[in-house]
């Protein structure tokens, strides 16, 4: 399976250039009455946008969780500037790449066993699709399907070495916790290995954060958790972007990944 051909980012300058242009990062869709609203949830308690994760009472102010954002993100750090644009950061979006590659060579190297899924299966599961084809290339063993697992009224699906949601016919977007909790109960259950290191997004990479799986994750601007995850130390990695732009405007930042990792992209395939 392949994905729509884009340009490939032969530098940072080039993939920050990228980011902005396709607003991945930049002044990017999400507003920011959206981002403060989701900012003052995580921190009354609200559990579907801890992602899967248990804060705790450790992030009760929005100032803090905005303060965070502000550092790790990149969103406007005035907290009077209360409504229209708001931002990601191109720079810490390539710098997270950056570790995120570093997390994506070590587990090269010792050949682990990787799972791959994603709450965006019309964004980001274009990405998680070549860096799975990539680490596989590379000698980790993926995660293989998990047969009859339900969660949030619909069925786990295993596409293309993805976990996705499955509801009403369609792949679905979800913040859910729920399936991969499903997945890593069912691989304990049937004596399987956890994955040493899960790459994901939303509740898929929280719960398995939480889980004390060694995980990476993508995150825009609006889910703070897995920014205050990482802060914790229970997410290795999160990256900043627009989690939702149509998949073929990935590529590059795809393509950066992959060189940076020291493994084969798309276009290097004989």
């Amino acid at each position: 399976m392949s994905m729509d051909p884009a340009p490939a980012a032969s530098s940072r300058q080039a993939l920050t250039d990228h980011l902005i242009r396709t607003r991945i990062a930049g002044d990017v869709a999400t507003s920011r009455e959206n981002n403060l609203d989701h900012y003052r949830e995580l921190a009354e308690g609200n559990r579907y946008y801890w992602l899967g994760l248990d804060l705790g009472d450790r992030w009760q102010d929005p100032a803090a969780v905005l303060e965070l954002m502000a550092e790790r993100c990149g969103v406007v750090a005035d907290p009077e500037h209360r409504h229209g644009q708001d931002t990601i950061d191109p720079e810490l979006t390539v710098d997270a790449l950056d570790r995120m590659a570093a997390v994506l060579h070590k587990a090269a190297e010792n050949s682990a066993r990787v799972l791959f899924a994603t709450g965006h299966p019309a964004g980001l599961f274009a990405v998680h699709h070549s860096v799975a084809a990539a680490l596989r290339e590379a000698g980790c063993t993926l995660v293989e399907p998990v047969e009859r697992l339900y969660a949030d009224g619909g069925e786990v699906r295993h596409l293309a070495e993805v976990f996705m949601l499955h509801r009403g016919g369609g792949l679905v977007h979800t913040h859910s916790p729920d399936p991969m909790r499903e997945i890593l109960d069912a691989l304990e259950r049937d004596g399987e290995p956890l994955p040493d290191l899960v790459i994901a997004d939303h509740g898929w990479a929280g719960h398995a954060g939480s889980r004390g799986i060694d995980t990476v994750g993508f995150a825009d601007c609006n889910d703070p958790a897995l920014f205050v995850a990482e802060a914790e130390g229970s997410v290795l990695v999160t990256v900043p972007l627009d989690d939702n732009v149509p998949p073929h405007l990935y590529t590059p930042l795809t393509a950066y990944l992959l060189s940076a990792a020291g493994l084969a992209g798309p276009d290097e395939e004989a």
